[in-house]
């Protein structure tokens, strides 16, 4: 990964941002920039300097991991060394009366943002910056885009294993186990959340994370997962039903699964992700079932498993190549069933591709 060309992208947006400099607390956003991967740590970037703050449990993996910043071990909290540091080197700054520090205003707890303001100097104030390394992570590059179908080929195998699993009164909990236990088999490094096994009744609903409930002799079932493997996420939907489906079932999964493919059609560079939701709600508007979509139709995927752009009505945000998003459209019908099918695309200069090659016809079981 080019963690100078991320650092220096950084650097020239201080001054359009009326910042002197960002204090990087959100360790997504230190990994991306500095390659760290522990779980104490904090990134200064000033228009000179890049500064990596951790304590002594790190040493040898901060001295293993970052890249193109100068490290400090600290015996107190990343940020405030941070605010030390910054105290002992005023003179570096020049003469500014006043230096605008930015900080992580969405990562950064009130209790945390008060301790820092506490211990920085006089002449320091605190900015709220506007997501500045998000909007860099947005656009995926070829190194990240390797590791994300990496991790999207490991995940979706899990599948096969879901479907040798899956029979009636057996627990949900076994089959997201069973799953799991053959991501780890497989190398990925965990889970990129808890696998929703979800159902009968329970795959109504959207985030059903598998329970004791025991799979029933004729039903739905949602399974929703994925896995973590050099730092980014996979994430897969597929529906599948156990015993014979009614006509009902089967055309409320083949219209989600038309839903699914008009959002997939519609991505290209320049849409904006309202128009993407759009589009799939509008096909199960035509099926009387857009009263069952409930929530938004994707996300960004990367080193989060939620990321920006959100895919949702109203929101105006313009899809770029590099990005990779989910199309997850679903319906729930409360006390019945529900279905989800769910694939990651990456926008390409002249639509999308989609990630993962497996099929989405309705398989009974």
């Amino acid at each position: 990964m080019d963690h100078q060309h991320r650092q220096k992208k950084v650097q020239s947006r201080l001054a359009p941002n009326r910042l002197d400099a960002l204090l990087i607390s959100h360790l997504p956003n230190v990994r991306y920039l500095c390659g760290f991967t522990g779980s104490a740590g904090a990134l200064l970037i000033t228009e000179k300097h890049s500064l990596f703050f951790t304590d002594g449990r790190y040493t040898t993996q901060a001295h293993d991991e970052v890249q193109r910043a100068k490290l400090i071990i600290a015996s107190q909290p990343p940020l405030l060394a941070a605010a030390k540091w910054i105290e002992a080197n005023r003179k570096s700054f020049g003469r500014k009366t006043v230096w605008k520090l930015g900080i992580e205003s969405e990562h950064l707890n009130v209790s945390a943002r008060d301790r820092l303001a506490a211990a920085l100097p006089s002449f320091c104030r605190l900015r709220k910056s506007s997501a500045l390394v998000e909007q860099l992570r947005v656009i995926k590059d070829a190194q990240e885009m390797e590791c994300i179908r990496t991790a999207v080929r490991l995940g979706e195998g899990l599948f096969d294993r879901a479907l040798e699993t899956i029979r009636s009164g057996v627990k949900e909990t076994d089959i997201a186990a069973e799953m799991e236990y053959a991501a780890h088999r497989a190398g990925a490094q965990e889970m990129a959340f808890p696998t929703i096994i979800a159902a009968g009744k329970r795959s109504a609903l959207p985030h059903g994370r598998a329970s004791s409930a025991r799979i029933p002799a004729r039903g739905f079932v949602v399974c929703d997962f994925g896995v973590i493997l050099s730092g980014y996420c996979s994430d897969m939907t597929r529906t599948v039903h156990v015993g014979r489906p009614t006509t009902e079932e089967r055309r409320a999964y083949e219209a989600v699964r038309s839903a699914q493919q008009a959002s997939i059609d519609a991505v290209r560079p320049g849409i904006t992700v309202g128009e993407v939701d759009l589009a799939g709600r509008k096909l199960l508007k035509k099926e009387g079932l857009a009263a069952y979509f409930t929530h938004s139709t994707g996300h960004g995927v990367g080193l989060e498993i939620h990321e920006t752009p959100r895919i949702a009505t109203g929101q105006t945000e313009v899809l770029l190549p590099g990005m990779v998003v989910t199309i997850e459209p679903g319906i729930y019908l409360p006390g019945r069933w529900g279905v989800r099918i769910e694939d990651m695309v990456v926008v390409t200069r002249s639509g999308c591709e989609v990630l993962a090659s497996t099929s989405k016809d309705l398989i009974t079981l």
